[in-house]
């Protein structure tokens, strides 16, 4: 069953197309996530919940209520932009937004859902900022909304509340909810959900995450690696990988990369906080740097086993390495791939 269908949606500002036309439906039950800045998801957010006209195109709601607060008891949202009324304890927050949507609800047991039960008496202001989120979330799914919509719900958080929110999330969908997720941060995007698309001014496309030796080449990562091939006219050594800034080659020893993403084809390696277009695609750098103890951790990832510092579970389905990198980055960690990891680290 169809809870959210978007048809022909458009949205463009005078000579500005921040989207072009584009259809998504999101099932009952299921996780769909989107690739975008953090302007781009939040126009997109207020288009589905009334705040912002469209150019073109409609989106429907199933049991979509003409009344707004009707239209709210069947929605969950949660903003970055959402404050708290921070001199209420997180009991009393639940308790204030359960008489106002006159719903029976056990607010412990949402407390302890969120991983809140043992601050659920402390004002709200004496929270950490991961707590506070959390407790947003608790918010958006109190009255037992059927979609709900999630503003980059990971951005930021710690572990604690990043495995909460995928638990979360998981639950959600066991209990046929549907989840609407606008996220700037594609590894964010990948571990939460298998439906996962990117939306820019070149309109929405579907993420292929499935595990496939091969991966489909753009036109645009075509032009890239001839455009590289031939400025390229002396021999790499092999444990040198090569990497294109502007004009410059620039070639990186293996020991200084922390991992390789593939976007739109183009393999980028992340080396100290900055990224680098290579000159290779990802199989290329796969069968290079094995030797070296990287590991083919996703379709579109290759990681450093070196500069592993955790494997974390988030549910069932979903798995992430996390770096031991300035920014403890998020690495996202195929099912497929798995066991194969335990068989190389020796569990």
């Amino acid at each position: 069953m169809t809870i959210l269908t978007i048809h022909q949606l458009e949205k463009r500002a005078q000579n500005t197309i921040f989207f072009p036309a584009f259809d998504l439906k999101v099932k009952k039950g299921e996780t769909v996530a989107i690739h975008c800045n953090s302007e781009l998801g939040n126009k997109l957010i207020r288009i589905l919940i009334g705040e912002l006209l469209p150019s073109s195109g409609e989106v429907n709601i199933q049991e979509l209520a003409n009344d707004r607060q009707a239209f709210f008891q069947r929605i969950g949202l949660s903003l970055q932009t959402d404050v708290l009324y921070e001199r209420l304890s997180p009991k009393e927050y639940l308790t204030f937004f359960k008489k106002l949507y006159a719903v029976h609800v056990d607010v412990d047991n949402l407390l302890e859902k969120t991983g809140l039960i043992d601050k659920k008496n402390i004002r709200s202001d004496k929270l950490s900022y991961s707590e506070k989120r959390r407790l947003h979330f608790a918010r958006a799914i109190l009255h037992d909304p059927n979609l709900i919509i999630f503003e980059d719900p990971a951005q930021n958080l710690d572990i604690e509340s990043t495995l909460i929110l995928h638990r979360l999330i998981s639950n959600l969908e066991d209990q046929g909810k549907a989840i609407f997720i606008t996220t700037s941060n594609l590894e964010n995007a990948i571990s939460m959900t298998n439906h996962v698309y990117r939306l820019d001014d070149s309109g929405l496309k579907k993420v292929d995450l499935t595990d496939e030796n091969e991966e489909p080449v753009t036109e645009e990562a075509k032009a890239f690696q001839e455009e590289t091939e031939n400025e390229i006219n002396m021999e790499i050594r092999f444990d040198k990988i090569p990497a294109k800034v502007e004009d410059k080659l620039i070639l990186f020893d293996p020991t200084e990369i922390d991992y390789i993403e593939s976007n739109n084809g183009i393999s980028n390696l992340n080396v100290k906080g900055e990224t680098f277009p290579c000159t290779f695609k990802l199989n290329d750098l796969d069968a290079r740097l094995q030797p070296f103890g990287f590991f083919r951790c996703h379709r579109s990832y290759i990681v450093n086993l070196q500069k592993v510092r955790e494997v974390i579970t988030w549910t069932r389905n979903s798995y992430s390495l996390i770096l031991d990198d300035q920014k403890k980055s998020s690495i996202p960690l195929s099912k497929g791939k798995l066991d194969e990891l335990k068989n190389i680290i020796g569990i």
